[in-house]
């Protein structure tokens, strides 16, 4: 059973398939057709709704790609489409915005802005150019009309109001509250189901029991199978309710990440420590992925074009796992051994990502190199860190992403560096010696060739920005 509002309404759902996305339980369920289906695989953003939760004694509002949730993830939040905007008659601020500014055209991609905009709204309250860019990154207009969208954005937040959701934020805080996740939550429905712990003990005594469930944390990449290739997935997880997952620790040493702590969640910590690595995060994918797609996931799903892999390879990251009650620390060198395989026994999970922090002397540089400077996939993603000593490469550890069947560092890169003075000669042997490290393939991101050279560029450019730092090498996201 699970329990949440549905802008005001309670809804209590047991008999329903786990596998059943928001988009569907709105459209279908509900009868609210606003929110679109444009692509179903979290690009496009024209399914955009907004999911409120308990923060401390305020509610935080998350944009999320309604096609790639699944229902299970509605637990003990307030679910708002776009239907629920407009209150007593009138069109919300955001809305009317939308329409004085003519920012919608063909109107399919318009409700996904607008609950975008309404986010953006709620939870900043002077957005900048560069904020309201990040908020919007993740929805597509195909009619190509970003100028009065823009427009919109910066009336509805320059002559932002007060709306239902401000009047009604201590009622729905409290409701909320009350709808504290059971112990053992589940839903069952079309012959599968979905369990929900709320505990460690009990999510590692229930994966033990089911190795062969699907854990479900953000679910962007485990809901594809679903929404692309047409599966069903019998039995599933779902983390969300683990407190004990979520959240960052940071001592003298380490930087501990949950497993399933939101990308949003990582960013500010990791970019303390290494600017590089929050930069980057905010060009995974759309605001809508990052606030639902966790690092855990990103390192559990194995993919050799995850982001995140190759910056915890190059910082000589850990991974913290559980199977019943023993523990293990499993550095992630060790982890990825094939294409989409791992050496997670069965019933075994992610607990934490351990990141050093960060020490004098350690350079670390990242680089993504995409079609699409927002919201895209690597075609190569590069990661360096090094400790120079007196100009020379004291340690070196280079990882790529797109490279190879696995997120890989660059053994014979890094052996070309060691002991040698941080030079361009020595840079371009060890340029040299990434053609023995890699043999990449081709596939509609990118040809083996492009992807050689480009790797071999971004040692250079990481040498450049190291010696040059005056240098410009770099297009910035927001401008």
């Amino acid at each position: 059973m699970i329990r949440f509002l549905l802008d005001q309404e309670l809804r209590v759902e047991e008999q329903l398939d786990p596998n059943l996305t928001v988009l569907q339980y709105l459209r279908e369920r509900c009868g609210k057709t606003g929110t679109k289906e444009g692509c179903a695989s979290g690009d496009c953003g024209a399914c955009t709704v907004v999911l409120a939760e308990p923060e401390g004694d305020r509610l935080r509002y998350r944009t999320v790609n309604s096609c790639l949730t699944f229902v299970a993830a509605l637990d003990g939040k307030q679910l708002i489409s776009v239907e629920d905007l407009r209150h007593q008659g009138r069109l919300h601020g955001v809305q009317q915005a939308m329409v004085d500014c003519h920012g919608s055209q063909c109107g399919f991609c318009t409700p996904g802005f607008v609950m975008s905009l309404f986010a953006l709204q709620k939870n900043v309250a002077a957005p900048d150019t560069a904020a309201t860019h990040e908020a919007l990154a993740g929805n597509l207009c195909r009619c190509t009309g970003y100028r009065p969208i823009l427009a919109a954005a910066e009336q509805a937040c320059a002559r932002r109001q007060p709306d239902q959701f401000d009047a009604r934020e201590r009622q729905t805080l409290e409701r909320l509250q009350a709808l504290a996740p059971a112990p053992e939550t589940c839903l069952e429905g079309a012959g599968r189901r979905s369990r929900s712990p709320t505990t460690l003990a009990e999510l590692a005594a229930l994966y033990q029991a089911h190795p062969e469930a699907r854990l479900l944390a953000g679910g962007t990449d485990l809901a594809l199978e679903v929404t692309q290739n047409h599966r069903r997935l019998d039995t599933l997880i779902y983390l969300g309710n683990l407190p004990e997952l979520r959240g960052v620790t940071i001592s003298d040493d380490l930087i501990e990440i949950g497993a399933a702590t939101p990308l949003a969640d990582c960013a500010a910590a990791l970019a303390a420590d290494y600017p590089d690595f929050g930069d980057l995060l905010q060009r995974f994918a759309s605001l809508q992925i990052r606030n639902q797609g966790t690092l855990g996931g990103n390192i559990g799903n194995a993919s050799p074009i995850g982001d995140s892999p190759p910056l915890l390879l190059a910082l000589g990251a850990s991974v913290l796992l559980r199977q019943g009650e023993r523990l293990r620390e499993l550095a992630l060198d060790d982890f990825f051994l094939d294409y989409r395989k791992t050496a997670l026994e069965p019933g075994e999970f992610i607990q934490a990502v351990r990141v050093p922090r960060a020490r004098e002397g350690l350079v670390f540089r990242a680089f993504k190199v995409s079609k699409r400077l927002d919201d895209d996939i690597s075609a190569v993603c590069a990661a360096f860190a090094l400790e120079l000593d007196q100009g020379r490469v004291a340690a070196a550890r280079i990882a790529y992403g797109g490279m190879a069947a696995i997120p890989k560092r660059a053994a014979h890169g890094e052996q070309a560096l060691l002991g040698q003075p941080w030079t361009a000669a020595v840079v371009e042997q060890a340029v040299q010696a990434l053609a023995d490290d890699f043999a990449p393939l081709s596939d509609f991101r990118a040809s083996r060739e492009y992807r050689l050279l480009t790797a071999q560029n971004l040692l250079r450019k990481c040498h450049l920005e190291t010696t040059q730092p005056t240098l410009a090498t770099r297009v910035t996201a927001h401008v």
